[in-house]
């Protein structure tokens, strides 16, 4: 049975003019958890309800954010192609029974709610599954003022137009030479894929010496990018990550924390 709320949701004809996050970067830099605290740091300064979007095919969010995600988008896709092609719906029914099936990936938690994507295509034909998948991520952020997008490495959910624009696209490297550089890629793949953004923030994140990296420092003009932001490396969140704890209980006085209030309110 379709949860109450994300019924209402696909029934909604309210139009909400959502401010849409989308975070990217290569694998193990900290991306998911940059995401779960954004989302965090919204919800705290009072910016709710958000749509908490886990576009990573690892999909790990629901860890970060301290919620349990019982089925995914990516499942619930195969489970409909496989039922349509053994001819058990058609035409209009087949879409019904598809928004349904999604709109029961959503979990809700008590100032979010949070769908999950799941794994990638795997092979043969999704192209009806992926356009209704629009649909229904369409409707839904429509019911939301904030929606927040952890996608996976690289822009390819930007370039699938899940989303058809973005009002801050967030770049996440580590301080390494090659994430500077990965960053660099990503800007370049950015306009090539000819993604709609408003705002560009650049995480250099766990940096150990307490300053941007030389190599980083270019990035600003070069990327045009509003802020790098330097996050430095955390004790407390590299402890969480290890045992999966929920970034919405880390200590008030957390540096990383702190930092990430401070940029959330220049956004408003």
């Amino acid at each position: 049975m379709v949860q109450a709320k994300a019924r209402t949701y696909l029934k909604s004809k309210t139009t909400t003019m959502s401010y849409t996050i989308a975070i990217t970067g290569k694998g193990g830099v900290g991306k998911t958890t940059i995401t779960g605290l954004i989302i965090n740091r919204l919800l705290a300064n009072g910016h709710q309800p958000v749509l908490a979007v886990d576009a990573d095919p690892n999909s790990c969010l629901h860890s970060v954010l301290g919620v349990k995600v019982e089925s995914t988008v990516g499942r619930i896709r195969e489970e409909a192609r496989t039922e349509a092609s053994k001819g058990k719906v058609t035409g209009v029914a087949k879409q019904q029974l598809l928004e349904m099936k999604i709109a029961e990936c959503l979990v809700e938690a008590k100032d979010f709610d949070m769908i999950a994507m799941g794994r990638p295509e795997g092979p043969g034909c999704y192209c009806y599954a992926n356009n209704v998948l629009k649909d229904v991520i369409q409707k839904l952020s429509a019911s939301y003022p904030y929606v927040v997008i952890d996608n996976e490495a690289g822009l390819e959910n930007l370039s699938r137009r899940i989303v058809q624009k973005v009002d801050l696209l967030v770049m996440v490297a580590d301080p390494s030479k090659n994430g500077i550089e990965t960053i660099r890629r990503l800007h370049k793949l950015a306009f090539e894929m000819n993604v709609d953004f408003k705002k560009l923030w650049i995480f250099i994140n766990r940096v150990r010496t307490g300053k941007i990296p030389d190599e980083a420092a270019y990035l600003k003009n070069e990327t045009e990018a509003d802020h790098i932001i330097m996050l430095p490396d955390n004790h407390e969140i590299a402890v969480f990550s290890e045992k999966g704890n929920p970034v919405s209980d880390l200590s008030a006085g957390n540096e990383v924390v702190a930092l990430m209030d401070k940029f959330i309110k220049e956004l408003f």
